[in-house]
């Protein structure tokens, strides 16, 4: 077969989005559907993973055929089918994983299992054809914060990561104390463009026996701490005070350990990335950017469309998997709590 003409057949369902994609070579996008649930889980503050379910088994078929519609290819064109294995949350993760396999089995197309931490790390190939490993790469996402160096394509050595929240999580539960809502990333970097990331000095966690690891519950504490001292005093909240200065701490020590781990594990002529859902924060990005520049270190991100779930990212990784000869059988089952 032609490597160089390879098209997959991509399936994502590992918390609230829906998502099917059909990726060329790795980084061309034919097409890329996503039906995310963030109306219905916003009622309940978070997603809820039995209605998520639910919800996935409704719009799987739907969606993919849409993305092979969009594409303006059938089955017959695909050369496999890809899908998020782990982790995430089972139940959708069986939905997608069920759907891939009827799938391969019923058009006789290779089945490849993908990492959905994975999928995010080979978001930037999709618009970064320069972007070859090896480098390192910072996710940071709703369930996970991982630095990561990037040895080859699928070869992961993780340098540090968060001993207990992940940095998307705190968002999330500072946004609901604050009274912001679901979903937290998007609220709280709108919310602190308008405050003074000053105002409140919290603090960023350190983990005593790792230099680069994270620890963002010592931080989510310190906010709660502060909204309870002001309750008490009778003290009005400024939201976007809070906001802003909770993201300032956020952003900050990610940049901070994920420069000096460039640094000090002799890796400054790599090239940087970001990945992940809260990849998307504009500030996050703004920051990494300018101290990648200010060490003439290269530095990648996704678009944000790229950086929420999407299914574009594990036809990316699979890609990559495929032509190294990866192949799963319909034995494949979703791990929630998947290694990288």
């Amino acid at each position: 077969m032609n490597n160089d003409d390879i098209k997959i057949l991509a399936i994502e369902t590992s918390c609230d989005e829906t998502a099917a994609a059909v990726v060329r070579n790795g980084r061309e996008v034919l097409s890329n559907v996503i039906y995310t649930q963030i109306a219905l889980h916003t009622e309940y503050g978070g997603v809820v993973p039995e209605l998520a379910s639910r919800k996935h088994v409704e719009k799987i078929n739907p969606v993919i055929r849409q993305a092979l519609s969009d594409a303006q290819v059938t089955l017959d064109d695909i050369d496999a089918v890809a899908v998020t294995y782990g982790p995430g949350l089972v139940g959708p993760l069986l939905v997608g994983v069920n759907a891939a396999k009827t799938i391969s089995w019923a058009a006789g197309k290779p089945l490849v299992g993908v990492h959905h931490i994975g999928g995010h790390i080979s978001a930037n190939y999709i618009e970064h054809p320069d972007l070859e490993p090896p480098y390192m790469c910072l996710v940071v996402s709703g369930g996970h914060t991982h630095l990561v160096e990037v040895t080859d394509y699928g070869k992961y050595n993780i340098i540090a990561r968060t001993r207990d929240d992940a940095a998307g999580e705190a968002f999330d539960k500072v946004a609901r104390a604050i009274g912001l809502g679901y979903p937290g990333g998007p609220k709280i970097d709108k919310a602190a463009r308008e405050g003074n990331p000053d105002a409140m000095d919290f603090p960023k966690g350190k983990v005593r026996d790792s230099e680069y690891d994270f620890s963002f519950s010592g931080l989510k504490s310190a906010v709660l701490n502060h909204l309870n001292s002001c309750k008490m005093q009778g003290i009005e909240i400024n939201t976007a005070d809070v906001a802003a200065s909770f993201q300032k701490s956020v952003v900050e020590v990610l940049t901070e350990r994920s420069m000096e781990a460039l640094e000090k594990i002799g890796a400054q002529d790599k090239s940087f990335a970001l990945a992940g859902g809260v990849a998307s924060n504009t500030a996050l990005r703004t920051s990494l950017e300018k101290a990648c520049a200010a060490r003439g270190i290269p530095f990648y991100v996704p678009s944000p469309v790229y950086c929420t779930d999407n299914a574009a990212m594990i036809g990316a990784a699979a890609y990559y998997d495929y032509i190294a000869g990866v192949r799963h059988g319909y034995d494949l089952n979703a791990v929630p709590n998947l290694p990288l």
